[in-house]
């Protein structure tokens, strides 16, 4: 046939650039939102840092009402005078037309005190960012790496340039658990060092770099490891030599708990391999991990739950609220300059106005949801952890008349500040488990009863899985002996042959 030409005409779901802008905000966490009012500051000229507000008005906002209604009303009415077309107001993150907004919400700005240390009570002082009064445990201190902190022990040292060279290229071999992996025929061929490098200097290095720092670094296998880490020790330690033995040939039978083969091949009493077995489990396999962390690794809380008046009351945490807002000098001339419409600046004065409405669009939908979920889990924050009840993101938006999909976006990377501790928001939506009596109980209730016998429990006869499973039976909370094993891993609760304490 030939070819031919056809028009058809078909109807198609299509969001529209605001639209997509507001559900990218909505799932940001409040870093990576911060992240984006910043570059938005910085590459927008219409926007602006906004530090209008003076701190007795955001105090005086700070009195359990919603943010909806008061820390944006202020940014509201900052700019209702600015010449600026009018235009429609965000509609809902489902697609719900919104009606038109006669106010100006060119702006955004705080609204109660700055959260810093303490969300309950305790104020902070303002830090202006220039150094000056700032609060030093503000600075993230980040511990020296394995590497860095070998180097540095390195230095101590009076070697010559051949010797160093070859230190730190073990130094530099080491993975992040602190081991050698590669062998050390391997790493004399790395470098081209004249002359070539034997198999003595090599072990005569290695054995530098395994004293530079935290015993076991530097081990070529987790036997020699967990030696290293033994003969660091006095040789007065109860069981050390036996752990020496157990750990040099007999580790694989230790960790299939062959416990009277052990005693049969070592010569030992059994008591004397308990003790030895239990001096083992203090060991650290991987000495290399604990380099490098961040001790002041938090995350910022989107909003704070505090009790007032027999209540929760639910606002907005101020730290991550945006101080942006229309720059109104640039808006006026740019709204008298001859062919506004049709300039460049135009798109992106429209794209500042469409960010601080979808912003303010974005706190009301976390706070609607932040006061669903309290009003749902009341009990847990009166009783804790043992009172969670089951609840689903299904449930929340019958509630607040928005989509499961919006929810979600809502309560990814959002966190709670509470009396209780930081909270993740997908933490109150524990899955739903059956009971003896037909009723329903959240497997949060069930990880607290099971926290609270274990607690209990007697060190020297720890409760199996399968007495952890009867016990709950007990109780009317029927579950098998692998879900709890589960839930036992996700609280990093060892099993019971590890938590037996010799008597």
């Amino acid at each position: 046939m030939p070819p031919t030409l056809e028009l058809r005409a078909k109807q198609s779901l299509a969001l529209t650039p605001r639209l997509q802008q507001s559900v990218r905000l909505l799932q940001l966490s409040s870093l990576e939102f911060q992240q984006e009012l910043r570059n938005a500051l910085d590459t927008n000229p219409f926007l602006e840092y906004d530090e209008s507000q003076t701190e007795d008005n955001a105090l005086g906002a700070d009195n359990g009402n919603s943010m909806s209604e008061t820390s944006l009303s202020g940014a509201s009415e900052a700019t209702a005078e600015a010449p600026l077309a009018s235009d429609a107001s965000m509609s809902g993150m489902d697609g719900e037309q919104g009606a038109d907004n006669s106010s100006r919400d060119d702006s955004m700005s705080d609204s109660m005190s700055e959260y810093a240390s303490d969300p309950f009570g305790r104020s902070a002082s303002r830090n202006s960012g220039d150094g000056e009064g700032s609060d030093p445990a503000d600075w993230v201190r980040i511990e020296p790496s394995l590497h860095d902190t070998l180097h540095d022990g390195l230095r101590l040292y009076q070697l010559n340039e051949r010797d160093r060279a070859i230190a730190q290229l073990i130094i530099e071999a080491l993975d992040d658990d602190g081991y050698l992996r590669q062998e050390l025929s391997e790493l004399a061929n790395v470098v081209d060092i004249e002359p070539a490098l034997n198999e003595d200097e090599l072990n005569i290095a290695l054995k530098l770099v395994q004293s530079l720092d935290k015993p076991g670094v530097g081990a070529r296998n987790l036997s020699e490891c967990l030696t290293l880490q033994l003969e660091a020790m006095d040789e007065e330690t109860p069981g050390r030599e036996v752990a020496l033995e157990i750990v040099a040939h007999h580790l694989e039978r230790l960790a299939r708990r062959e416990q009277a083969e052990l005693q049969k091949k070592i010569g030992c009493s059994a008591d004397d391999l308990r003790i030895a077995c239990a001096l083992i489990r203090r060991l650290d396999p991987k000495p290399g991990e604990n380099y490098g962390a961040s001790e002041d690794n938090y995350v910022v809380p989107d909003v704070i739950v505090r009790p007032m008046k027999k209540q929760w009351i639910v606002t907005i945490n101020p730290a991550v609220l945006p101080r942006a807002r229309i720059h109104r000098m640039y808006a006026e001339l740019f709204a008298q300059s001859a062919g506004a419409s049709r300039s460049p600046l135009a798109q992106q004065l429209q794209e500042a106005r469409w960010l601080i409405r979808n912003a303010q669009q974005r706190f009301t939908t976390i706070q609607r949801v932040a006061e669903c979920i309290v009003s749902h889990q009341k009990a847990f924050f009166d009783y804790g952890e043992i009172a969670l009840k089951p609840l689903v993101l299904r449930d929340v938006a019958d509630e607040l008349g928005l989509h499961e999909s919006t929810i979600s976006r809502a309560t990814g990377n959002k966190y709670m500040a509470t009396p209780r501790g930081i909270f993740e928001f997908k933490h109150f939506f524990p899955r739903e488990l059956s009971t003896e009596s037909g009723g329903t109980c959240s497997a949060a209730a069930v990880r607290a009863l099971l926290k609270e016998m274990i607690s209990k429990e007697n060190t020297r006869d720890p409760l199996s899985d399968v007495s952890l499973a009867k016990m709950l039976a007990d109780q009317g909370v029927i579950v098998a002996r692998r879900t709890v094993a589960k839930y036992r891993h996700l609280m990093k609760v060892p099993p019971a042959e590890l938590r037996r304490q010799a008597s």
